[in-house]
């Protein structure tokens, strides 16, 4: 290859140094006079705030910056569990929808609203309530209710009154020792646990 061919000399371009034009700013590390091209953030609380360094400087403070340096591990935990969501707030999911913040938030803007067809989940201030639907019990559920000498009707309180004061009753212990009522109890211990994973309780 010819020293002096165009294509050798555009691949041995050597890097300019930096010098510092008029409109440039310093590096504000110390004692460097070079061009402060490059931001570095300043650090918590002073968000939107960077220090402006030359490329040697920054990548020295970047290897030591901290974000939470001087913050209790426990500010620094919340911080970071809160940093899986964005920052912003969450509600839980399961059966006990009523009780979280959304469905708070959903009756306090709709409970003035005129909602005669139940669209906004009936908080309006006209809507008449039709009766709870009684659940349709399936044949398991049914022997369930009967072994604990129920309806099948009755609230989870009910159902948890029942299945204490029938334990309570057949339990050897409180028979004296007597074990002939062991069927009966697993019986009972048993359809209480299928009522239970059910969500009758």
């Amino acid at each position: 290859m010819k020293l002096d061919s165009k294509y050798f000399d555009r691949i041995r371009i050597s890097p300019e140094p930096q010098t510092l034009q008029a409109d440039e700013p310093t590096c504000e590390w110390e004692g460097c006079c070079r061009a402060g091209a490059y931001r570095a953030p300043k650090g918590r609380h002073q968000e939107g705030k960077y220090f402006k360094f030359c490329l040697d400087h920054v990548r020295d403070y970047n290897k030591s910056y901290n974000y939470f340096a001087g913050m209790p591990e426990a500010e620094v935990t919340a911080y970071q569990r809160s940093a899986f969501t964005g920052h912003r707030p969450t509600w839980s999911m399961g059966v006990n929808g009523a009780t979280s913040g959304r469905e708070t938030y959903r009756r306090t803007w709709s409970a003035d609203l005129h909602d005669s067809f139940g669209i906004f989940g009936g908080f309006g201030a006209n809507r008449h309530e039709p009766p709870p639907s009684q659940r349709p019990l399936k044949n398991l559920e049914r022997k369930s209710f009967a072994a604990l000498d129920l309806d099948g009707h009755e609230t989870q309180t009910e159902i948890k009154a029942r299945y204490k004061s029938l334990v309570k009753k057949l339990h050897p212990d409180a028979n004296g020792g007597d074990r002939s009522f062991e069927d009966r109890l697993r019986e009972i211990i048993q359809a209480y646990n299928h009522l239970k994973a059910a969500g009758f309780c």
